[in-house]
């Protein structure tokens, strides 16, 4: 059976490609095949209605196929070769000499040859009457001249307007001596599973081709980027589809097809499709400045787990638990604190920490938005003034590093922690900053709760307790173990820093002897 995994360019054979026959993308997309996914029919009929396969969709099709387009693009690519060999040394008159000299003048004209031109094929569609055109960005990354064929057959130059690789969207336009056709987007939040899809695109570069299926889930995170959120369908989707639309059932864009999950790098029914409504806010955008303007918090969160959850006083885990503060950033200046869980922004509840980013990201620059946040046992409402995303920031979870110590005098022990107070020698051994204060864990007991939430030698406690209280000493670290303790508590929460970045972990208290 195949499994999903990183996504691989056209010609691998791993279970995920890209859709068009293009350059291969990175290797962080193994196994996702970029490709336009198809559109999904939304019927309105109520839940307790049985939902009839429509008659056909030749009246649909007829409709909308004269606003998909077809997308080539052409790349110059570096002829790569080896260095010239020298001509050998023949005596005068030699046989072989002329033999030799054309040999190596076929050679060098071989290598004064310009650059080849590689093409590759998409899909897109018309957003407006004068001519601007939505596409995946992997369809037109690094292409040189992007040409765009009607469905009556005319080539029209494109430009490009701007492009967004977060969300894999690019906006085009062309210019025509007439009005073009377009389509227009709809609410892909109503889509339902279940709901008829048509996807139409350029499968292959044999131009409008339309297919049919349904909507398969939704909110698919395929690891392709840090706002997630594909319909999957399973209409018929191929290389060449990438950048098409996926269609309700009122002709309505409710997905821009990007990916398929594919063995065989044909269709096997798992396509994905970029959201409308993820979409049209960045389409804005790429018309407006040429690139996407995205809300910035500036915080590092992690993922709140059960344990977590139950250390923090939360009812159940759910949210965004803040692990660091970008220094000078908007959480910064709104007073958020490291150990707050952000249970909703702008009015709409983290139900789990992926989609924090989105919703930020998707919140205008500028905007006071309200922040509920759990601290210290209770609920707190913040307004947060978000700024623009700058392209350096990483807003994810924290992902920490080996590291090796040995054990040190003057060392304490509990919950499998040996730790020691930070010194010079403990901040050449583990690399630590000059400004570190504190306590290091110098060892960690092989299979204690510690060693399996991957708490290293070199990790440096900073906060202990639901109040989250400065560390200073390993005696205080101890204190509060045994104070939680007597409060017959399960799991005592730290925040860990390593390399400068910051994450909770709740360790059990019941299980471990100190």
């Amino acid at each position: 059976m195949t499994t999903m995994g990183p996504l691989h360019g056209p010609g691998t054979s791993s279970g995920l490609r890209v859709a068009s026959p293009v350059r291969a993308r990175s290797r962080f997309f193994a196994q996702l095949v970029f490709s336009c996914l198809t559109g999904a029919l939304i019927l309105t009929s109520s839940p307790a209605t049985a939902r009839v396969a429509p008659d056909g969709f030749a009246d649909l099709a007829a409709k909308l196929l004269p606003a998909v387009v077809n997308i080539q693009t052409t790349q110059s690519v570096k002829r790569e070769g080896s260095a010239a060999p020298e001509m050998p040394k023949l005596p005068p008159g030699s046989p072989f000499e002329e033999f030799f000299k054309e040999f190596f003048d076929r050679q060098q004209q071989r290598r004064d040859t310009p650059n080849r031109k590689a093409t590759s094929l998409g899909s897109g569609f018309i957003i407006a009457a004068d001519g601007l055109i939505v596409t995946n960005n992997h369809v037109i990354e690094g292409a040189d001249e992007i040409t765009v064929v009607m469905h009556d057959d005319r080539r029209l130059e494109a430009k490009l307007v701007g492009r967004d690789a977060k969300t894999d969207l690019a906006l085009l336009r062309v210019k025509s001596s007439s009005p073009l056709p377009f389509v227009p987007f709809g609410d892909s939040d109503v889509a339902r599973v279940g709901d008829w899809v048509v996807a139409i695109g350029n499968p292959f570069g044999l131009g409008g081709t339309v297919t049919a299926g349904i909507i398969s889930a939704r909110a698919r995170n395929i690891n392709a980027g840090p706002y997630d959120d594909f319909i999957q369908t399973d209409a018929s989707i191929n290389r060449g589809n990438s950048g098409g639309p996926m269609f309700n059932l009122k002709g309505q864009v409710i997905g821009i097809n990007t990916a398929i999950y594919s063995p065989s790098g044909g269709s096997v029914g798992i396509g994905f499709s970029i959201p409308a409504n993820l979409a049209k806010p960045v389409i804005d955008q790429l018309k407006e400045y040429g690139r996407a303007r995205r809300g910035w918090l500036g915080v590092r969160i992690q993922t709140v787990t059960e344990e977590l959850a139950e250390s923090l006083g939360l009812s159940k885990a759910h949210g965004a638990l803040v692990a660091n503060l970008t220094e000078g950033g908007p959480a910064e200046k709104s007073k958020l604190n490291v150990g707050d869980v952000i249970l909703s922004f702008d009015g709409k509840p983290i139900e789990e920490m992926r989609s924090l980013p989105r919703i930020v990201a998707e919140t205008a620059v500028g905007k006071a938005s309200k922040v509920v946040v759990w601290r210290k046992g209770k609920e707190v409402t913040l307004s947060v003034t978000l700024g623009e995303f700058p392209e350096d920031e990483k807003v994810a979870a924290v992902s920490p590093k080996n590291q090796t110590s040995e054990k040190k005098s003057k060392a304490l022990k509990t919950l499998g922690l040996t730790m020691a107070p930070v010194n010079n020698e403990l901040r050449n051994q583990f690399k630590l900053g000059d400004d570190t204060k504190g306590v290091v864990v110098i060892d960690v007991e092989e299979g204690s709760p510690a060693a399996e939430n991957g708490v290293r030698p070199g990790d440096v406690v900073r906060k202990i307790g639901p109040n989250q209280v400065a560390v200073a000493t390993p005696s205080q670290v101890i204190k509060s173990v045994e104070q939680a303790r007597k409060a017959k508590r399960k799991r005592l929460l730290f925040l860990f820093e390593r390399d400068g970045n910051s994450r909770f972990v709740a360790l059990g208290i019941d299980v471990v002897k100190g």
